[in-house]
């Protein structure tokens, strides 16, 4: 069984940052794809970051340059550091990972993310 615990929501201030951390266990094997999706009040949940076991990244258009994604392989975790954050960037941030072997995909219950002056 494969388990994702996300951390590190919060408030913050328009123009402030904040890092969620992910970090995974269970059958998770050596390559996967873990990333980041939210879902906005009323909206759909959408991609916002993806990184590969070797590294590769994607971001939405709506986050380049403003977010990082990263991992850490030794100890199963993601992070997405997020800076300049924006009122639009409210929503509950998701953790995701795909199995490269399988293709299995699981989702973190969320953290919300608030930012509101």
């Amino acid at each position: 069984q494969v388990q994702l615990v996300e951390s590190g929501g919060g408030l913050v201030q328009p123009g402030g940052s904040l890092k969620l951390s992910c970090a995974a266990s269970g059958s998770i094997f050596s390559r996967n794809t873990m990333g980041w999706y939210r879902q906005a009040p009323g909206k759909e949940r959408e991609l916002v970051a993806t990184i590969s076991s070797g590294g590769s990244t994607n971001y939405a258009d709506s986050v380049k340059g403003r977010f990082a994604i990263s991992r850490d392989n030794a100890k199963n975790t993601v992070f997405l550091q997020m800076n300049s954050l924006e009122p639009k960037d409210t929503a509950v941030y998701y953790c995701h990972l795909v199995v490269g072997v399988t293709g299995a995909n699981y989702w973190g219950k969320g953290t919300l993310v608030t930012v509101s002056s």
